[in-house]
């Protein structure tokens, strides 16, 4: 069941290294919508439903308006998850977009970007709109319909001036005339 999370403040990562990309920030994609999947790979619903749905997503949409990125978020079993059986498991399985590793916080099981947004495990998605907040998340399957009609009404949202982000009321970024729906297909 999707979690509403509209955020106050930028979204962004804490991460220790990326994989397929030289390091990015949230900042430097703003303009664009970004879908975050945090996975782990010894995940089976990442490995069935939230890795092939991200892959569908960045060869789907437009680099220039939608990005996608992965987020290694290894919260158990973390002897045999480190970065050289990441580099593998992204090649076996052509993950091609970028793939940031959360940062481990020593003597602590959950890393410090699954921490610092509560997430409740893996698969779970993130997207974030085109001024850089948080907008939802999504934990288990995504239903694609409803993600492809919410991604295509925050593409359809213009981004705030500079000046105006730091006083945006994200519940009013969000409202309209006609319903909401988030990524779970749940309206109001």
């Amino acid at each position: 069941m999707p979690e509403s999370t509209l955020s106050t403040d930028p979204f962004t990562l804490d991460v220790s290294s990326w994989l397929n990309s030289a390091p990015i920030s949230i900042e430097s994609l703003r303009g664009r919508v970004v879908v975050i999947e945090a996975f782990q790979m010894l995940c089976p619903g990442c490995i069935s439903h939230g890795l092939p749905l991200a892959q569908r997503i960045h060869r789907t949409f437009d680099r220039n308006e939608v990005v996608v990125l992965g987020l290694h978020t290894v919260f158990e079993h973390h002897a045999v998850m480190g970065r050289d059986a990441l580099e593998v498991f992204l090649a076996e399985y052509r993950i091609e977009f970028p793939v940031a590793i959360d940062r481990p916080i020593p003597g602590q099981a959950i890393p410090a970007t699954m921490q610092r947004y509560g997430l409740r495990g893996t698969p779970s998605m993130l997207i974030i709109d085109r001024d850089g907040y948080l907008r939802d998340t999504a934990f288990g399957t995504v239903d694609e319909l409803a993600l492809g009609a919410y991604l295509g009404r925050l593409l359809a949202e213009p981004a705030a001036e500079p000046a105006a982000e730091l006083v945006r009321a994200p519940a009013e970024s969000m409202a309209s005339d006609s319903a909401f729906c988030d990524i779970g297909g749940n309206c109001s």
